[in-house]
């Protein structure tokens, strides 16, 4: 049973107006047929983990910018709270009211507005399916600059507004860097249209900015335009085995030297999350088992070329004893099967039983030793705890099971991995957000200087309050 939030946290309702007949009526009125309430509410108050839940009783499904405007023009005068929902996705409950918010779903916004071929720029309304939009891209010989396991249902609104990491950070770079405009309605409704589709534009302040990982607090991103990469000709995938984190520090610096532009991922996962998905999906392990595993994927535009570079890395790693055992895969269906076995962690996790999720940014030396610390300060306590991740870009995902929620355990793990994080210098959410579940935690990893310059441009932009309350800042006492 999933614990409403504001039992679990025990947080207090800010006094926002409550939802009455006249205000449903106004809704089904401007959108009839796209309001739901009773029982159709009820799958968009729990979030995909399955542990928080809100208490909505009402979700609005816009279509156009101009509907998100009047409804955000309505709950500003009424002062009624909203909570924007793209795929429902998040992992920090940043997605999901807390108590009876307003549910603005981005679902029915899911148009692509345009495509320029020459430049690879895309337009789209912010619902469009990230999977749907890379199907279409890739009919055009392009991809889209981000991947993640969840794409099959996250909404790029949704991937900006968490400025979501992913797979293909290593080599496209972050949305702060592939987006290039975004049409966002803010708290009062009026609609703020910065949808360049230029590559260079230094008139004034970056706005966009500002909304890109705001998770849904500033302002409803609406539109986006996103510059997408070519559709690489050759892609190449390696799975390996090694016997240490050394070995797979040291693989990554050999494979970075050897392999420079067409290294496009670099993945990693302890043997607990091989177990894991072995047990729990029945998928099988291409390789001797080994303490670690190290997915690499290479993109370029010579096949040749390409797997002459990935054999040469490859016989200079097995031959200096960084990798105990690999295979390599070049056709969709295998390169499918081993990337399962990394995207698919978090899915067997939440078959392990309760996850305590942590996505921490660290020093790549130092990366694994923050799981080695917390399975020896739980021991028996938690069930497993494991490490994988983006070692690429030095984002570690520490996940701890346990049989169900407890709170002993948390305060074990909490605020220690955060302490652990900030001695490091790292960051306590690398590519989640911190939504609800991490908020109070901000300071581990910002000035309290730059906390109040944050609080600011909240009250500046959504003076009541009334956009995704609860989450990424911290309580004001």
């Amino acid at each position: 049973e999933v614990v409403p939030t504001c039992e679990r946290y025990a947080v207090r309702r800010l006094p926002f107006g409550r939802l009455a007949d006249g205000d449903v009526a106004f809704f089904e009125r401007l959108m009839p047929g796209r309001v739901l309430t009773g029982e159709e509410v009820e799958p968009y108050n729990v979030d995909w983990l399955k542990s928080v839940r809100g208490c909505s009783q009402l979700v609005l499904k816009p279509q156009t910018t101009a509907e998100v405007s009047q409804v955000l023009r309505y709950c500003h005068e009424r002062n009624l709270a909203v909570n924007p929902q793209g795929g429902n996705t998040g992992l920090v409950g940043g997605s999901v009211p807390v108590f009876d918010e307003i549910i603005l779903s981005t679902a029915l916004m899911n148009q692509i507005i345009s495509f320029d071929k020459v430049s690879g720029i895309l337009v789209c309304q912010a619902g469009c399916v990230l999977e749907r939009l890379n199907e279409y891209l890739e009919e055009q010989g392009f991809i889209m600059p981000l991947d993640l396991g969840a794409k099959g249902s996250c909404h790029i609104g949704g991937n900006v507004a968490t400025n979501a990491g992913g797979l293909r950070l290593l080599r496209y770079g972050s949305l702060r860097g592939t987006v290039l405009g975004l049409e966002v309605v803010l708290a009062d409704g009026s609609a703020l249209d910065c949808l360049t589709s230029l590559r260079k534009d230094n008139t004034g302040y970056d706005l966009k900015q500002l909304f890109i990982g705001s998770e849904g607090t500033l302002g409803v991103i609406t539109a986006v335009s996103i510059l997408c990469p070519q559709k690489p000709k050759a892609v190449n995938l390696a799975f390996l085995g090694c016997q240490s984190f050394a070995k797979v520090l040291e693989t990554f610096t050999t494979c970075r030297a050897m392999l420079g532009e067409i290294l496009s991922a670099y993945e990693f996962m302890d043997e607990k999350c091989m177990e894991l998905v072995e047990r729990h999906l029945k998928l099988s392990c291409p390789v001797t088992d080994s303490p670690f595993y190290v997915l690499i994927e290479t993109s370029g535009s010579n096949s040749t070329h390409d797997e002459q570079k990935l054999n040469n890395f490859l016989e200079q790693a097995m031959a200096s004893g960084l990798v105990a055992d690999g295979t390599v895969a070049t056709d969709d269906k295998k390169m499918k099967v081993l990337w399962s076995l990394r995207e698919r962690i978090t899915e067997a996790l939440t078959h392990d039983g309760y996850v305590y999720k942590y996505d921490i940014s660290l020093p790549v030396g130092k990366l694994y030793d923050l799981v080695t610390d917390t399975r020896a300060r739980l021991g028996q306590n938690a069930k497993n705890v494991v490490g994988y991740g983006h070692l690429g870009d030095g984002n570690l995902h520490l996940n701890i099971t346990a049989e169900s929620y407890s709170h002993s355990l948390l305060d074990a793990i909490e605020p220690f991995v955060y302490e652990w994080t900030a001695r490091c210098n790292g960051s306590i959410s690398a590519e989640h957000g911190l939504g609800f579940k991490k908020k109070q935690f901000i300071q581990y990893s910002k000035p309290s200087e730059a906390v109040v310059l944050m609080q600011q441009f909240k009250a500046m932009l959504d003076p009541k309050g009334i956009l995704n309350p609860y989450k990424t800042l911290p309580s004001t006492p």
